[in-house]
């Protein structure tokens, strides 16, 4: 984690002529934009996976017409069918689990009061008036909602709710054009279909969740979440069209 706090005081000094005492927030939003690009490759294979499921649709339609009466002669042919076609039922899922490593040593490395031994000089940092180390509550008790770190937080929500609300419509499209796609309901015999089924319908409102995430953790990684759910919302926009 000390070398971890090294490259961010390190880029932080790269930006601090642009960006003067909030350098080390920016640099969080440079951090997280690297892991999305790291990621990206991930996500469009995701992307091409989820294109190819919904074209394996009809042939998946007309495997459960013909073994119907036999749900493990059916599961056997759709695993057999995603095996030829190299399609994995949740691959989506993987972009969104390597990036929790990033945003859980952004949280204990900014919720430690040391690292190595040595008083954690990344704690100094703000946004603005908001230390990168307080949380909403923090912000709230010294100065309240209208406060110099309260409208930090403001700002952050009024984010979270834009970004969640355009997440919320495509993640809507996506799920309509799926069911239109597959014509019924997916058959909990399919491998994975009642997973994905499952996550289909939640997906819509997973964004609102952020909101949550970033009133209770430190205000550094909750700049992580907000530039990481924008960033899968234009990417999505893009990838899905």
């Amino acid at each position: 984690m000390s070398v971890f706090a090294r490259l961010v005081e390190q880029l932080a000094d790269l930006l601090r002529p642009l960006f003067g005492l909030s350098a080390a927030a920016a640099a969080i939003i440079a951090f997280t934009a690297l892991v999305r690009l790291l990621v990206h490759p991930l996500s469009r294979a995701a992307a091409r996976g989820q294109k190819a499921r919904a074209a394996l649709q009809p042939r998946i339609a007309e495997l459960r017409r013909k073994h119907g009466k036999n749900p493990e002669k059916l599961q056997k042919a759709v695993m057999e069918l995603h095996a030829e076609e190299k399609v994995s039922p949740l691959s989506g899922c993987l972009p969104s689990l390597l990036q929790l490593p990033a945003f859980f040593l952004l949280y204990h490395l900014f919720s430690s009061g040391s690292i190595g031994g040595e008083p954690n000089a990344l704690l100094t940092h703000q946004l603005l008036d908001a230390p990168l180390g307080g949380r909403w509550a923090d912000a709230l008790a010294d100065g309240g909602a209208f406060g110099g770190a309260g409208v930090v937080y403001l700002g952050l929500f009024a984010v979270v709710a834009v970004v969640a609300y355009f997440s919320y419509r495509l993640s809507r499209r996506m799920t309509e054009a799926s069911a239109a796609t597959a014509g019924a309901d997916a058959d909990p015999q399919v491998p994975g279909a009642a997973a994905m089924g499952g996550v289909m319908k939640v997906m819509p409102f997973m964004s609102f969740f952020t909101l949550v995430t970033v009133a209770v953790v430190p205000l550094a990684a909750a700049l992580y979440v907000v530039t990481s759910t924008t960033w899968s919302v234009i990417e999505r926009s893009v990838l899905y069209r």
